[in-house]
């Protein structure tokens, strides 16, 4: 795994081994920043269940000014900052070893506001829409916040409905899916 363009481009990733985590390919990586090409340079970035870091420290290398991850294992956390040391993008980054929600509350606290949040939570135990109740009344997700979720391709988001987040796109792959939401209009 590598970083695709910017900065770090062509810098390679560590990944934590065994099945914790399931880095997202390059190639996907790389169809997933073609469409966030202008919104990434100078957002503020918050990546949830960061895994290795990668989609974050490609949002860095292409220009945000911040990125925040939060991962809870703590394989993963050091593999992330190792990462960031070796890709020297560490100064605009926030690392924060712990349970999600617990780093919702705590980033809340400091108020943050986030232009582009990534989450790839595991599949299967829907966290993303606890993600996104959660996210739906906090001042950290804007009307203008674009929310991705990584997900298995058969996942249903029908649930978006009167959840306070409507679906903007989505973008399938072979396996997995990228689901685009925004907040309803008013």
């Amino acid at each position: 795994m590598r970083v695709i363009a910017g900065s770090a481009r062509r810098l390679l990733l560590k990944t934590v081994e065994g099945l914790d985590t399931r880095p997202t390919t390059d190639r996907i990586k790389e169809t997933l920043f073609n469409m966030l090409q202008n919104d990434v340079p100078g957002c503020s970035f918050l990546d949830l269940f960061s895994g290795s870091g990668a989609i974050a420290i490609e949002a860095l290398s292409r220009g945000a000014s911040l990125a925040v991850m939060i991962e809870k294992n703590p394989k993963a956390a050091a593999c992330i900052r190792e990462n960031l040391e070796h890709t020297r993008l560490g100064d605009r980054a926030l690392v924060m070893e712990r349970d999600v929600f617990e780093g919702l509350r705590r980033l809340e606290g400091r108020n943050y506001r986030f232009d582009i949040i990534f989450m790839d939570p595991p599949y299967g135990q829907r966290l993303e829409r606890q993600v996104l109740a959660y996210l739906a009344g906090s001042p950290m997700a804007t009307p203008d916040t674009l929310v991705i979720v990584e997900a298995a391709k058969e996942e249903d988001f029908g649930w978006l409905s009167g959840s306070g987040w409507r679906l903007i796109k989505t973008k399938e792959y072979k396996t997995n899916k990228h689901v685009f939401v925004g907040r309803e209009q008013e």
